[in-house]
C-alpha cells in the first residue's frame, strides 16, 4: 500500500468515526439547549412572581403621568419590607367590590396612593385634603370635579386615585383598597422609547 493509499484510508476512517459521533453530538447539543431554555423559563417565572414584571397601561385614568399603551416595570420587593406610601403608583388586583361588578380577579388596575391607614381624606373645592391639609398635585390632569365628606382610611387599606381625576374608576367610586390586593409599585416606563424613564 502506497503512502497515498494510507492517507486516503486514514481520512476515510476519520470521516466514518466523525459520522458515527454526529448523532451523539446532536443529542448532547439538543439536551444542553433544553436545559438552558428550562433554566431561563424558571428564572423568568421566579423574577415575574417575586421580583418584577412588565405591565401594559390599558386606559387613560393615569393621564398625564401614564398614557394608554405605555409599558411599565412593576417591582414587587419593596412592599415586603414596608407598606405602600402616599404618592406611590401601585398596580393591584381588583378588590372584592370591583369583582362583584364583573371585573376578573386576574385583571390589574394602576392608581396613585393618596391615603394610608389612619389618615383622614376629604375632597371639596376642587382639592384633595389629607388630615385637613390640601395636597399639592402637579401630576393630575385636572382638579376633581366632585366632593367627598371626611372619612378615615381603615387599617390594612388604602385610598387610591387616578391622576386623571375626573375619568378614573378609583376609590372615590368603589371605596378602599385592601392592602393584600397590591401587586407591586410601578417604577419605570420602558415603552414607548421617547418617554423611557422613571415614573
Amino acid at each position: 500500500m502506497t503512502s497515498q493509499d494510507k492517507d486516503l484510508s486514514a481520512q476515510a476512517s476519520e470521516t466514518a468515526q466523525s459520522g458515527a459521533e454526529t448523532p451523539q453530538n446532536w443529542r448532547r447539543w439538543v439536551w444542553e439547549n433544553v436545559q438552558v431554555v428550562a433554566i431561563a423559563l424558571v428564572l423568568v417565572l421566579i423574577i415575574r412572581t417575586y421580583i418584577a414584571e412588565p405591565r401594559f397601561i390599558p386606559s387613560d385614568s393615569m393621564l398625564p403621568t401614564l398614557e394608554t399603551g405605555d409599558r411599565v416595570v412593576v417591582e414587587k420587593v419593596s412592599y415586603r419590607f414596608h407598606p405602600p406610601q402616599p404618592g406611590d403608583i401601585i398596580v393591584f388586583s381588583p378588590p372584592p367590590q370591583l369583582q362583584a361588578q364583573g371585573y376578573q380577579a386576574d385583571q390589574a388596575f394602576i392608581k396613585r396612593v393618596i391615603g394610608i391607614p389612619g389618615q383622614e381624606i376629604e375632597i371639596h373645592d376642587n382639592r384633595v385634603y389629607v388630615n385637613h391639609i390640601p395636597l399639592t398635585e402637579p401630576y393630575i390632569a385636572a382638579p376633581p370635579q366632585y366632593q367627598l365628606p371626611p372619612f378615615q382610611v381603615p387599617a390594612h387599606a388604602l385610598f387610591v386615585m387616578g391622576d386623571n381625576r375626573n375619568n378614573s374608576n378609583d376609590s372615590h367610586i368603589w371605596g378602599f383598597l385592601p392592602q393584600n390586593q397590591v401587586i407591586g409599585r410601578a417604577i419605570f416606563r420602558f415603552w414607548p422609547f421617547p418617554r423611557v424613564g422613571g415614573i
